[in-house]
């Protein structure tokens, strides 16, 4: 079983191998750096005139990516932490997400932004923020997130070959080393995979035992997470849980959550960014809006709103972790 990194490493080589539209540009990208995280390796030595490494400019390497996307090329732009995507807050907010709008639909603007996120790294404040929720929610701009199941390679690929608008694709960092899980992975849960949108979201509940309790929701890394800790909830407590994970946060379609809270009536949300304004608070709210009294309690594990620290110890404080979504699971119930 391939890992997290094999995958979005393999897919791009056959992209590129099949798709002579697909540029790459970033910083540090060419062999044989292959880019900070090596998600690149390998295809500035196979496709050296479609590899393009850039100046320490966000805003100016999107920007460029957004007018070649504008003239039919599928640009795939690095940035290489996901912190410095505010370097080029500009571009994505107030330009190419709005080309299609300002031009009556005459154009399209078919790119990607592909960016690691999180900490667990102790690289500090600057290198370890998990900051796409200041990106949810902006018209025109589509938010994936992968996770360990399913294939975060074709996602990648899904992304540039099928969305014909900018994509911001969030990996989380810790991930890069994971192995995929697959049914045969996860002996005591059945993972059901939602098809009804471009991009899926995948379900885990567990095998003959009695109805979940709560539903989790959550994404990227804290998806595995959440998985690790309904183990600890079902061996140590019997408390079984049903995790929605979806891979699309923006525009994000929310019934798969919907349906399953209407089950348990209560709803636990996770996310690695800052807890204040964040996901959950979204997800949270539209699921009031539709459950109104079904949805008896509902509750938020995220970040600290606090800087990243460096120190591993007093990183780990900040950031959550399992055992705070079994406690958390614990008051709930």
């Amino acid at each position: 079983m391939s890992t997290y990194l094999e995958s979005l490493n393999t897919h791009l080589h056959q992209l590129m191998d099949a798709d002579e539209r697909v540029y790459l540009l970033g910083e540090d990208i060419l062999d044989p750096y292959g880019s900070a995280f090596k998600v690149f390796k390998g295809l500035s030595t196979k496709h050296p005139s479609r590899v393009l490494t850039t100046p320490i400019s966000e805003a100016g390497f999107i920007g460029i990516a957004g007018g070649m996307a504008l003239r039919g090329l599928h640009p795939v732009v690095e940035i290489m932490f996901g912190d410095f995507l505010t370097l080029a807050a500009d571009q994505i907010i107030n330009s190419i997400t709005k080309f299609n709008w300002m031009y009556n639909d005459q154009v399209n603007v078919p790119m990607v932004i592909r960016t690691p996120m999180g900490g667990r790294r102790g690289y500090g404040a600057t290198h370890s923020q998990s900051l796409e929720k200041h990106f949810l929610g902006v018209p025109g701009l589509v938010v994936l997130s992968p996770c360990l199941f399913g294939s975060p390679g074709k996602l990648l690929a899904d992304a540039i070959t099928i969305t014909d608008r900018p994509v911001l694709f969030i990996e989380n960092k810790s991930m890069y080393s994971m192995k995929l899980l697959t049914d045969a992975h996860i002996p005591d849960m059945h993972l059901e995979t939602y098809t009804d949108t471009v991009h899926p979201s995948y379900k885990l509940s567990f095998k003959n035992t009695p109805a979940p309790k709560i539903t989790i929701t959550a994404y990227g890394h804290m998806a595995e997470l959440a998985r690790q800790a309904a183990l600890e909830l079902a061996y140590e407590h019997e408390i079984f849980t049903e995790i929605i994970i979806p891979t699309q946060l923006s525009p994000f379609n929310i019934e798969p959550i919907i349906s399953s809270a209407h089950t348990t009536n209560k709803l636990l949300t996770l996310e690695e960014g800052g807890r204040t304004l964040g996901w959950g608070a979204e997800v949270i709210a539209r699921a009031k809006e539709a459950l109104g009294a079904e949805l008896i309690m509902a509750q938020r594990v995220a970040t600290a709103d606090s800087p990243i620290p460096a120190a591993v110890d007093l990183e780990d404080q900040v950031l959550p972790n399992t055992a705070d979504i079994v406690q958390t699971a614990l008051k709930m119930v």
